[in-house]
């Protein structure tokens, strides 16, 4: 007994680009786009990010928790300023901010 991917497989098996994409209605792109990313990796999984590392650390988000608290009435931009003056570390105010949402605060 076959199932419905082992059916779709030999149908499209011998097939371009082109007629797969006409074959199952998607993208030509998306269809190439599939075919490369298994000839490459063997899997059309996706693969996780390669993210940066965080310019904050857990005591600079500590630090800008209690600064927050502390006053809470202070600019993204001042909070920056004070962060460098505690703690030595330099970050924009959208870095600030986006620190600051995650923690949850708004406004």
């Amino acid at each position: 007994m076959q199932t419905a991917s082992t059916n779709i497989c030999e149908r499209l098996c011998n097939k371009s680009i082109c007629e797969i994409s006409l074959l199952l209605n998607i993208p030509r792109s998306t269809v190439s786009g599939i075919i490369t990313k298994w000839k490459q990796l063997g899997t059309t999984a996706t693969q996780p990010p390669s993210d940066r590392p965080h310019k904050m650390t857990e005591r600079g988000q500590r630090m800008l928790k209690h600064t927050v608290r502390r006053s809470s009435q202070l600019s993204a931009d001042l909070i920056a300023k004070d962060l460098q003056t505690l703690c030595g570390l330099q970050m924009s105010k959208t870095t600030v901010r986006r620190e600051l949402h995650g923690m949850g605060f708004h406004g």
